[in-house]
C-alpha cells in the first residue's frame, strides 16, 4: 500500500502560477500522476509522469500550461501550473500506479486532494 499526499494548493488570482507536490510514503517504481475534480463535474486526468522521469504525458483540458517532474530521492511528484484560470478551480489529486500506461485511466493509489481557488 502506498499513501500519498498533496500540498501546495491554495487560492491564486488569474493568470498567477502554483507548484503542487505530492509525496508517497515508500519508495517503488510507480508511475505518478494528477487528476482534478471541480464542483459538478467528473474527475479527469491531467497529466502523469513515469517513475524515471522519462516520459510525461498532459491532458487537453490545461496543456501548454503545465509542467510535471519528479524527485525520486524525494519520493515526491511536483505540477507546476501558470496562466491559472478560474475555470483551474478543482481538488487536485495524486495519484500512483505501477504501469505508465494504466495510471491515465484508472490508477492503483489515490492522494485525500488539495483545493485550488483561481480568482477572476
Amino acid at each position: 500500500q502506498v499513501q500519498l499526499v498533496e500540498s501546495g494548493g491554495g487560492l491564486v488570482q488569474a493568470g498567477g502560477s502554483l507548484r503542487l507536490s505530492c509525496t508517497a510514503s515508500r519508495r517503488g517504481t510507480y508511475a505518478m500522476g494528477w487528476f482534478r475534480q471541480a464542483p459538478g463535474k467528473e474527475r479527469e486526468f491531467v497529466a502523469k509522469i513515469s517513475w524515471d522521469g522519462g516520459s510525461a504525458y498532459y491532458g487537453d483540458s490545461m496543456k501548454g500550461r503545465l509542467t510535471i517532474s519528479r524527485d525520486n530521492a524525494k519520493n515526491t511528484v511536483y505540477l507546476q501550473m501558470n496562466s491559472l484560470k478560474p475555470e483551474d478551480t478543482a481538488v487536485y489529486y495524486c495519484a500512483a500506479s505501477p504501469t505508465y500506461g494504466s495510471l491515465s485511466l484508472s490508477p492503483d493509489y489515490w492522494g485525500q486532494g488539495t483545493q485550488v481557488t483561481v480568482s477572476s
